[in-house]
């Protein structure tokens, strides 16, 4: 799990991942720096209940009772980014969630294939 997380470090994208009671459990470099200012590493063992509104962490309980992802774009200070939520399991038992935060290029090609 060690190499996994070193390789997490080094995404360019914010990865964090909670158990099924909604406590953070692993935050890459990338989701410390982006969540500096409502604690960075320091959430880590505390929460994601007491860090979303009420509806959001109604989508979340959902998520982990379907085993569905979600799936949207944000825009926030002028930055776009792909948010990907979804369960994380392991030989098929759901272990918590996952979310991914991706900042996407405002000149990002999209293609048809």
């Amino acid at each position: 799990m060690m190499a996994l997380q070193n390789y997490f470090n080094e995404l360019p994208s914010a990865l964090t991942l909670s158990d099924t009671n909604g406590k953070i459990l692993y935050m890459n470099n990338k989701a410390v720096e982006t969540f500096q200012k409502y604690g960075g590493k320091d959430l880590i063992g505390k929460s994601l209940y007491d860090c979303h509104k009420k509806s959001s962490n109604q989508k979340m309980l959902e998520m982990l009772a379907t085993g569905e992802g979600n799936i949207y774009t944000i825009e926030k200070d002028g930055v776009k980014k792909l948010i990907y939520q979804m369960p994380w399991k392991k030989d098929g038992v759901t272990l918590g969630l996952m979310e991914f935060s991706i900042v996407l290029p405002d000149n990002m090609p999209h293609f048809v294939r």
